[in-house]
């Protein structure tokens, strides 16, 4: 190895320095040390500055892109994508990032090779908010948080949410009809967050925000806490680390407050379901009557759950988890999905009408939703768009190499290694879905493939589509909406189930016209994709169709219960 140019020390001092103690890589499978680290920023300081050869063979992604500083990264990568390739690598300055977007690649990262990979980068950033909860827990934190939850999404328990769904939805619908009344400009954005904290707060913890029809120092401190998660994720120092920062930054003093609201409404809802407990085995959880239960929360599931013996604290970051991850998601779903269905009147008509024929007026029911398979495929094609997140953060645990797919080699990841799997550019890639920039709900009535351009993916197969949306089986990894393989999203069902619920009744009762021009509206990311400028609308009261005496069967074949595929 050639000395860096403006080095005074030269090779042996360099390679003297990655001799030290502190320089030693861990063992692979274990959670990552400095040394790791150290050792990527080596490579690639040799690769950049000292023409070594690279070590992962990837493409250097260079050149300048606006958005990977005005809020919209993600279309910065998307660029970066249609230039270099389904694999490539990203510097900012030594720190890197290998960059995914093939099918094949990525399955093998999510699902065969799952294990040689934790959450890295996204742990850091969140475990002052989420601390060891369900998306930021190491590996084995997370297979015992998995074991207790998941079977709290059971089947009884999704039905009974059904009702709570409907019921926060009408309250937006009242507020919608007196806006519409008198002909008043509202920022749906901000309306469809409301519902959706509303929801989570009583599904989660039993806990009314009431957030539609009033605001609260709580309701504040939860939206506070969201955008400090968004700030984090794009920020590439974390100087919250840096000692006295929390006392020295205003923003961090704000922060740590807010976090205070939050945690005291948690510890004291904590506390009151654990007073009063009623220890029961999974079993009879399984088959409570929810209709007639004060409390059908996930909180009281988890102190009820017979060998749950859990901290408050471990409590309180499922808790918090939940919150965070199921209020900023499915808002984010509604608001792009209502932003493309109003500028489809064709899409609009034929969703108004399924809607028209199966529910009415009446609070939805399980039946109906299999039944408003277009609804529900709306909900999947504003997730295919707008992914949330639009990127999946890993970081590698062991030396190994990857499937070249379409990328024409087989990237070398090493030890410490950061990546990030864009969604976005999978969800976009016009080989990967025809016309993927257009709004098309009818796709995934369609099978397609491209032998051509991806030999070694399946394709999408409409019949493969047994659940509630299409999923990353149907699209053998073209599609993603709640993730896939082991750490797949728990509340994939709830979250489908919800936007669904919400969305029939928005579309059964209103129109909307936008305030100014759709591309006003703009895009802005954090740890979701929002808009930049609000989506300011204008509701109108409809008169729907009289509804059909008896709903149509689904037309998807729906042939499994209710129950979360991951984690």
């Amino acid at each position: 190895m050639e000395v860096f140019e403006g080095n005074p020390f030269g090779k042996a001092v360099w390679n003297l320095v990655w001799k030290l103690p502190v320089m030693k890589r861990g063992k692979p499978g274990t959670p990552i040390e400095f040394g790791d680290v150290a050792h990527v920023l080596r490579k690639n300081i040799e690769q950049i500055y000292g023409n070594e050869p690279s070590v992962d063979g990837a493409p250097l992604a260079e050149g300048e892109v606006s958005s990977m500083t005005d809020g919209t990264a993600f279309l910065g990568l998307y660029q970066y994508f249609r230039k270099y390739g389904p694999v490539y690598k990203l510097c900012f300055g030594p720190k890197s990032f290998i960059v995914l977007s093939d099918p094949t690649i990525i399955k093998h990262v999510l699902k065969t090779n799952n294990a040689a990979y934790d959450k890295g980068l996204l742990a850091e950033i969140l475990e002052p908010i989420m601390g060891k909860g369900l998306i930021p827990a190491d590996n084995e934190t997370w297979k015992v948080r998995r074991r207790a939850i998941v079977p709290a999404f059971h089947q009884q328990w999704l039905e009974h949410m059904i009702s709570l769904f409907g019921g926060c939805s009408d309250v937006l619908m009242q507020k919608l009809d007196g806006l519409a009344a008198t002909k008043t400009d509202v920022d749906m954005e901000n309306l469809f967050c409301s519902v959706s904290l509303d929801i989570i707060g009583k599904a989660v913890f039993n806990y009314p925000f009431d957030s539609v029809t009033k605001e609260s120092p709580v309701i504040q401190a939860v939206y506070s806490v969201l955008k400090e998660a968004e700030h984090r994720s794009v920020t590439p120092l974390p100087y919250w680390n840096l000692p006295l920062a929390n006392l020295v930054v205003p923003r961090l003093r704000k922060f740590k407050a807010d976090l205070k609201v939050i945690n005291d409404v948690l510890d004291e809802l904590i506390e009151k379901a654990r007073n009063s407990q009623e220890v029961t085995d999974l079993e009879d959880l399984e088959k409570r009557n929810y209709n007639k239960v004060g409390d059908a929360s996930l909180l009281r599931f988890l102190v009820d759950l017979r060998g749950e013996d859990t901290s408050n604290k471990q409590l309180r970051d499922d808790l918090m988890t939940m919150l965070i991850a199921g209020h900023e998601t499915t808002a984010a779903v509604l608001t792009w999905a209502l932003f493309e269905i109003s500028q489809k009147p064709d899409v609009r008509a034929k969703l108004q009408a399924e809607v028209d024929r199966v529910l009415g007026d009446r609070m939805p029911t399980l039946e109906d939703i299999k039944a408003m398979q277009l609804v529900r495929f709306s909900v999947a094609e504003s997730l295919r768009m707008y992914p949330e997140p639009p990127l999946l953060i890993r970081r590698a645990l062991e030396d190994h190499t990857l499937p070249k797919g379409t990328a024409g080699f087989e990237p070398r990841i090493i030890r410490g290694c950061d990546i990030f799997i864009s969604i976005y550019n999978l969800h976009r890639d016009p080989d990967l879905w025809p016309k993927p920039d257009n709004f098309d709900p009818e796709r995934y009535l369609r099978p397609h493939s491209n032998k051509a351009k991806y030999p070694d993916w399946a394709g999408f197969d409409p019949a493969q589509v047994t659940g509630l949306y299409p999923n990353e089986v149907a699209a053998d990894f073209a599609m993603l909406p709640f993730g896939g393989g082991a750490r797949k999203c728990v509340g994939d069902q709830f979250a489908t189930l919800e936007a669904t619920v919400t969305l029939a009744m928005l579309l059964r009762r209103f129109d909307f016209d936008f305030v100014g021009r759709p591309e006003d509206v703009g895009m802005f990311t954090g740890a979701t994709i929002h808009t930049r400028n609000g989506l300011k609308m204008t509701p109108r009261r409809r008169v729907p169709a009289p509804p059909a005496a008896t709903p149509p069967p689904a037309t998807t074949v729906i042939d499994r219960e209710l129950q979360p595929q991951g984690a």
